[in-house]
């Protein structure tokens, strides 16, 4: 029997789509902006997605009440799988930024000098 290496899925969520970026706005941070509410959106629709699926199955075979859930607390086990979650969560949600960091690395010549760029700004 092989045993497998577990997928480190954080690398994962910020992969690259092959070809360039559309862009629909002259500004980059509105663009900026437009992926990270699209990349929540999509989250919430999967969020909801399940949501729908535990309403169903526990109206089906009979559930729990609402002071249940309000007083769970969930175990280390159940705490540190949530924490990695929410780690993953983030890093699909900023995946745009996380992309835009690693082009101005791979391509230093293109990056600005930030204290002229401010000044430049201060002058406008």
């Amino acid at each position: 029997m092989s045993t497998q290496t577990p997928l480190d899925y954080i690398p994962l969520t910020g992969a690259k789509p092959r070809g360039k970026r559309p862009y629909f706005f002259d500004d980059p941070a509105v663009e900026r902006v437009l992926a990270i509410t699209m990349a929540v959106a999509q989250e919430v629709a999967v969020l909801r997605e399940r949501l729908d699926t535990v309403e169903r199955l526990l109206e089906k075979h009979g559930g729990l009440t609402r002071a249940e859930i309000d007083a769970y607390a969930p175990d280390q086990a159940s705490a540190t799988e949530r924490a990695e979650w929410s780690r993953m969560y983030i890093a699909r949600v900023l995946r745009i930024v996380q992309q835009e960091i690693e082009a101005l690395n791979a391509s230093p010549d293109n990056n600005y000098d930030l204290d002229a760029k401010a000044d430049e700004l201060g002058r406008t």
